[in-house]
Formats: C-alpha cells, structure tokens, sequence
C-alpha cells in the first residue's frame, strides 16, 4: 500500500527529500500506466526520492461535460490500491472543480509541483495537458522546470495493445462496452472489477434454485455489456478482500421477466447459504459465456442457467 493517500495539499509531507511525480486521470490504471509508474519509481529510487502520483477527483470530465462523461473504469478507492500496488510512495488526490480548471499551467506548477511537492522530476506522457483550457503541455512543463528547477522525463512509448493502438482507458471502455473480457484482461493486467454493496432484488434467482448477489446501482466500475460471464465474488472485510469465489454473474434487465433496472447479479457456484445482503463486494469479470436472452418458459431458462454455471465452473477451474 501506499505510504500516504493525501486529499489535501496541507497534507503533504515530504520530509527532507525532494520529489519524483506524474501527473494523470489514471483511470483502470492500466498497463501503459503501469509503464508510467515504474518509471516514476526507477527514477525516485535512484535519486533518492519520494515518488508521487498526481490525479484528480472528481474525473474532469464529469465536471466540465458531465452528461457526456465516460463511464470511469475504476473508482477511486480502487484506483488508489491498485496504484498502491504498484509501489509508489504517495498519492497527491486533487479535488477538481471549475474553479481548479481556471488555475494558468504555471500557477498550477509553481502551487502543487513546486511549492507543494518540491519535485526533482516529472514522468509524464508526450500527449499531457494540464492548465486552464488545457494549454499546457510538454514543452510547457520544459519550460517551467528550466525556471523553478526540475527535469521533465517525457516517456514516448506505451505499448500497443491491438492494431497500432497506445494503451489508453478509451480502448479498455470500448472492450468492456463490448464484453469483450480477455482483451480487457490483456490491457488491464488483470480481470476489469466493479465494487459495491450487496442489495436486495426480486429474489426470483432464489426461487430458481440460483440466489444472486445483486449489486447497488451505485456500484463503483464500468458495467460490461449485457450477458452472462464467468467471474470472481469476493467480499470485502474491514477494507481487506476475502478469499475469492467462483461465480456466474449476469448483466441486463432480466427481459424474460420484463424487467426495466440494469442490474449486475452474481450466483456463486458451489457456496451454499451465503448471506451477504449489506456486504460490500468485489466482482471481477473473466470470460462472457453469452449475450442475454429472452426465454419462452421457466423451465427452459432454469436449463440455460445450469449450462451457464457448468461453463463458468468449467472456466475458472
């Protein structure tokens, strides 16, 4: 885990070193990011410095266009374990606000990078934008560290996922979008999660002989297309996750039963009397098995779900 999660500038103790920091959304925190983040952490071990990741919360976008916003890959308790995973020292949380936005690239260098982080270094991507109108940009920040003394370290190069594409999270929301589970996974470095609260539903997965964990409409993460995936439960303890659990988790509005919510339901295979109603949970998504479906009777849709909790068994074994 990370050292320190700072949401407020005053905060921020460096002690007696200097910084090494980037700067980012860091949505899905995906594997270009990763890139970023053992550069960032090369250079802080090597100059014997604290390294920091810099993002904002809310995402920018939902303040500036929020009903055309992205769906986020990763909220933010999610994104900062798992940049905490990668070892970083310190996460700088920016609250972003139209009043922020207004900030000139300089008074937003000098105020956090400078007089906040005392930063030695910038690892940052050659396609950054920061500042008012987002006129900010690399040969910016050059200019700035030649006046307020550090180095911009300009990493080029991502990697390209899938047909001379950079990694980014809009080609992981397109692969989520589409359910297409194992390039999201190749992308991610791991399987796309959702994180929420378990709430009660129709119980007809019950009376079906699969009772689901159906998930808060709140849920943090970027909901899959509509279907049914094999996948991983796993319940959250005291902000520890528990040992994970196989499961077949459906997606979509249950149009067998003219259902109208989008809901995320998960039957966990094998595990008999579970009750985990208030309990918060982690859903992670493997492989779809299927698009969703509208069956005819009950009997045909209980033998479909036996098929699809045989193939996810089959799956995640």
């Amino acid at each position: 885990m990370s050292v320190f999660v700072w949401t407020n500038p005053d905060e921020v103790t460096v002690g007696d070193k200097r910084s090494v920091i980037t700067i980012g959304n860091f949505d899905g925190v995906h594997r270009g990011h990763r890139f970023v983040l053992e550069n960032l952490i090369g250079h802080a071990a090597t100059t014997g410095s604290v390294s920091v990741v810099v993002t904002f919360d809310p995402h920018p976008a939902l303040v500036h266009r929020p009903e055309s916003a992205p769906p986020l890959l990763t909220g933010l308790r999610d994104k900062l374990e798992l940049l905490a995973a990668e070892g970083v020292d310190a996460t700088l949380v920016l609250p972003y606000s139209l009043e922020f936005s207004q900030l000139t690239p300089r008074d937003f260098v000098k105020k956090y990078v400078v007089d906040v982080l005392h930063a030695r270094l910038i690892v940052i991507g050659r396609d950054v934008r920061f500042g008012r109108e987002n006129a900010g940009d690399v040969h910016t920040l050059e200019e700035l560290g030649r006046e307020f003394g550090f180095v911009v370290h300009v990493v080029d190069d991502f990697g390209e996922p899938s047909g001379g594409e950079r990694w980014s999270s809009s080609v992981v929301r397109q692969l989520v979008r589409s359910g297409e589970m194992g390039a999201v996974t190749a992308l991610l470095g791991r399987p796309h999660r959702m994180r929420g609260e378990v709430v009660h539903g129709d119980a007809r997965g019950r009376e079906l002989g699969f009772p689901t964990a159906n998930m808060s409409q709140s849920s943090d993460g970027m909901i899959p297309a509509d279907g049914v995936y094999a996948g991983w439960l796993s319940v959250v303890d005291g902000g520890r996750e528990l040992q994970q659990m196989p499961a077949a988790i459906s997606i979509g509005t249950n149009p067998t039963f003219h259902g109208e919510q989008r809901r995320v339901e998960s039957y966990v295979i094998d595990r008999k009397g579970l009750d985990l109603y208030g309990d918060e949970v982690i859903v992670e998504f493997v492989q779809r098995l299927r698009p969703t479906l509208t069956f005819e009777s009950m009997d045909a849709l209980i033998v479909q779900m036996g098929d699809d909790v045989e193939k996810a068994r089959l799956i995640l074994r």
